[in-house]
């Protein structure tokens, strides 16, 4: 069985992670999407409610994902769950310099393994978390970015 895991900070899942996510099920038999904490990032949600979020998003295959926290190096945390990949996604040509520098660490830490880059689809390619809450707090309109659920969730995460 081929087990890949997705991790990211998912606050919140927006489209592009679900389409990542989905790309990569075509590739894999399991998908493990791992929420990271990171202690330098300022988080709109708890790691739980972002759980709630990914698992309620991709309820149409939950039966090949599992939904876990972390707290440490994803590549260390791929090991640990017994995958062999970490799934990336790639938007503009920042993010592949990023993900290119990310890798070669990677590798230097766990050396066995390895990562698989996807590109989101066109209409994705400029969409982020950050984006998504910087819109939210001008109350500005998120149905493109992410589904109804999660929009409810963020106008009342903000009281509006």
């Amino acid at each position: 069985m081929k087990v890949a895991v997705y991790p990211g900070s998912f606050d919140p899942i927006t489209y592009g992670h679900m389409d990542i996510a989905k790309r990569a099920l075509k590739v894999f038999d399991r998908l493990i999407i791992l929420i990271s904490i990171n202690p330098s990032k300022k988080t709109m949600f708890t790691p739980e409610e972002r759980v709630e979020m990914v698992k309620e998003a991709l309820k149409p295959c939950i039966d090949k994902i599992e939904v876990v926290i972390s707290n440490e190096l994803s590549v260390k945390a791929t090991k640990q769950l017994g995958a062999t990949h970490l799934i990336r996604g790639l938007r503009a040509m920042t993010d592949f310099e990023y993900e290119f520098q990310l890798t070669h660490t990677n590798r230097v830490i766990e050396k066995e393994i390895d990562s698989v880059f996807f590109m989101t689809d066109n209409k994705y390619s400029f969409l982020s978390s950050t984006t998504v809450k910087e819109i939210a707090l001008f109350k500005g309109e998120l149905g493109p970015f992410v589904p109804d659920f999660i929009e409810k969730i963020i106008k009342e995460k903000l009281n509006y």
